[in-house]
C-alpha cells in the first residue's frame, strides 16, 4: 500500500486547528529511537515478542483501563520489531463535550470503531498536506509539542494517551535494557470513515507479512 510508505518529513506537524481530546478513531505508529529491534523479530511471518516487546502490548491493552474517564476502546494492533502500530477510539467524555460535533453515531448495530463521522461540513478538519512527501495518513506529531487550543485539558487526548503509554514501557523496558528509547515524535492519522478503518485494520494484521517491504525496515 504505496500510502503507507511515503517518507515522513521531519517538520510537518499534527493536523492544526483540530481538537485531540475529540470523538474519533486516531490511527498511530510509534517508532523507537533509531529505530533499533528492541521489540523481538518476525519469524515465519509472524511477530515473536522479545520481553520488552511482551511489555508493549501489555501496556497497550490496559490502555482503557488506565484511563476509563476517557471512555477508550481499541482496535487492531500490532508490535514489530523496532515500531508499533495501534487504532484507538476515543469516545463522548467529560473532556471533550457532547455537542453536535462530538458525537457519533449511537446505532447498537454498528461497532463503536465504526462509528466516525461522515459530515461533509467538518471534513477540512480532518484534511492533511497534500505535499507529496509528506504520507498522507501519518502525520507525524511529538509528545511535548501538544498544539495548544481551547478544547479543553489538554491531559486528556491522544497525545497525552501516548505520552503515558511510552513512559510506562520505558520503565520497564530500560530495566532490561537501559539503552531502550523511543524515537520522540509519533504519527498519526484520523480516520474519518469505515472503509477507511477496515483498510488500515488489515494494513496492521499484515504488518509481520510485508516486513521485508516495510517503511520501518532496517
Amino acid at each position: 500500500m504505496a500510502k503507507f510508505k511515503n517518507k515522513y518529513r521531519i517538520e510537518s506537524t499534527r493536523l492544526q486547528n483540530w481538537d485531540y481530546s475529540r470523538v474519533a478513531v486516531y490511527f498511530i505508529t510509534i517508532c523507537t529511537a533509531n529505530r533499533d529491534h528492541f521489540f523481538g523479530m518476525v519469524q515465519n511471518n509472524e511477530m515473536v515478542y522479545s520481553d520488552i516487546g511482551a511489555i508493549v502490548a501489555q501496556e497497550w491493552v490496559k490502555t482503557p483501563e488506565i484511563r476509563p474517564d476517557m471512555n477508550l476502546e481499541l482496535g487492531e494492533f500490532m508490535v514489530m520489531p523496532n515500531h508499533f502500530h495501534g487504532v484507538i477510539f476515543i469516545g463522548n467524555n467529560e473532556f471533550n463535550g457532547r455537542d453536535a460535533m462530538h458525537r457519533v453515531s449511537t446505532d447498537d448495530n454498528i461497532d463503536p470503531m465504526h462509528r466516525v463521522s461522515t459530515d461533509d461540513n467538518i471534513d477540512a478538519m480532518h484534511r492533511v498536506s497534500t505535499d507529496d512527501n509528506i504520507d498522507a495518513m501519518h502525520r507525524v506529531s511529538t509528545d511535548d509539542n501538544i498544539y495548544k487550543n481551547e478544547f479543553g485539558p489538554q491531559s486528556k487526548n491522544l497525545p497525552s494517551i501516548i505520552r503515558g503509554f511510552k513512559s510506562a514501557v520505558t520503565v520497564q523496558a530500560k530495566k532490561i535494557n537501559p539503552n531502550f528509547g523511543w524515537q520522540a515524535r509519533f504519527h498519526d492519522h484520523i480516520i474519518r470513515n469505515p472503509k477507511s478503518y477496515d483498510t488500515i485494520s488489515q494494513y496492521i494484521i499484515d504488518n509481520p507479512k510485508k516486513w521485508g517491504e516495510d517503511e520501518f525496515h532496517k
